[in-house]
């Protein structure tokens, strides 16, 4: 396999496991709640794609600088990563999003709600585990290319599977351990990076 489809597959399966258990997938669900499925998807979709290019942007930069410090700042974005994870992994659920998803859907119009979703998701995104997930993989392969598309095909199947069938599938899956899981990835990530550091 070459690296770049590696790099491809590494960050579609990396930010799918981050993102669907994340507040990302719970705002796009109450915002469906809320407003039209389209103007939200579209929304969403753009922030998605900002958040990505700004994240590539910033692990490209880190490919600049010498092999043992981009290790190491590597390490310390997954490590970062990590630790977000597995604290919302092992904390109490909050019904917050259950409790706005109840009310009903407002008629407005296509721009303000896709505006609107825009604002929720650039916001939410800013320095979450799927963002750092993207410029570490992005630092480590150096494919941004395929490390961006690879993020946003995962954070855009997460935004689809929220606006269409968000429901039904957040009662089917166990939104804790995906998160466990992911932060344990994100520690081994952590680990061989500063392992990288230390031999480089």
């Amino acid at each position: 396999m070459s690296t770049a489809l590696l790099a491809l597959l590494s960050a579609y399966v990396l930010v799918l496991a981050v993102e669907l258990p994340d507040k990302t997938m719970i705002a796009t669900l109450v915002l469906t709640t809320r407003f039209r499925a389209w103007p939200v998807l579209a929304g969403v979709s753009l922030a998605f794609a900002v958040q990505s290019t700004i994240a590539v942007l910033f692990g490209k930069a880190l490919t600049l600088l010498p092999e043992s410090l981009v290790a190491t700042v590597v390490a310390a974005l997954f490590a970062i990563g990590a630790v977000l994870l597995l604290r919302e992994g092992f904390s109490t659920p909050d019904e917050s999003g259950e409790d706005a998803a109840r009310q009903g859907v407002r008629p407005v119009s296509f721009l303000r709600a896709a505006a609107t979703s825009f604002g929720v998701l650039f916001a939410a995104e800013w320095g979450d585990a799927s963002q750092l997930a993207t410029a570490g993989l992005t630092a480590r392969y150096g494919h941004p290319l395929m490390v961006f598309t690879g993020s946003l095909l995962a954070l855009l199947t997460v935004a689809a599977i929220a606006v269409f069938v968000g429901h039904k599938v957040r009662g089917r899956l166990k939104p804790k351990l995906l998160q466990r899981v992911a932060g344990f990835v994100f520690v081994a990530f952590a680990l061989v990076a500063a392992w990288q550091a230390v031999t480089a």
